[in-house]
C-alpha cells in the first residue's frame, strides 16, 4: 500500500478536526473564544508579537483539545467498560487541556488586561 500523499495527509488531519468540533463542545466553546478574542485583538491594534501570543496559547489550546478527543475515543475503543485507569488516562487528558486553557486566560490578560484597564478606569473614576 502506498503512504498517503501531503495532500491527503492534510485532509485527514482536517477531517479529525472537524470531527472534533462537530462532536466536542468543549472544542466549540475554544473556537468562539478565538474569534472573540481576534476580534479584540483587531479592535486594540495589538502588536506582532501579541498576536503571536494570542495564537500561540489559542493554537495549542484547540490542538490539546483535538488530542483530548482522540485519547478519549481510543479509551472507549480499547475499554468500553469503566476502568479506574480509564478514567485517569481521561482526566488527565481533560487536565492537559485544562492547563492551557489556564494558561491562554493567563496570557490574554496579560496582552489584553491593560487595554481594557484604560478603557474602565475613566469610567470607575480611577
Amino acid at each position: 500500500m502506498r503512504s498517503p500523499t501531503f495532500w491527503h495527509s492534510l485532509r485527514f488531519a482536517a477531517a479529525g478536526i472537524l470531527h472534533t468540533v462537530r462532536t466536542q463542545r468543549n472544542a466549540r466553546l475554544h473556537l468562539l473564544a478565538l474569534i472573540l478574542v481576534t476580534g479584540a485583538g483587531a479592535l486594540f491594534r495589538l502588536t506582532a508579537v501579541e498576536w503571536g501570543l494570542v495564537f500561540l496559547v489559542s493554537g495549542l489550546v484547540i490542538a490539546m483539545e483535538t488530542m483530548n478527543s482522540a485519547v478519549e475515543h481510543l479509551v472507549d475503543l480499547v475499554q468500553p467498560d469503566p476502568h479506574p485507569l480509564a478514567k485517569i488516562i481521561k482526566d488527565a487528558a481533560a487536565g492537559a487541556v485544562l492547563i492551557t486553557a489556564l494558561t491562554a486566560v493567563v496570557v490574554g490578560g496579560v496582552v489584553f488586561g491593560p487595554r481594557v484597564w484604560a478603557l474602565l478606569a475613566p469610567v470607575l473614576g480611577f
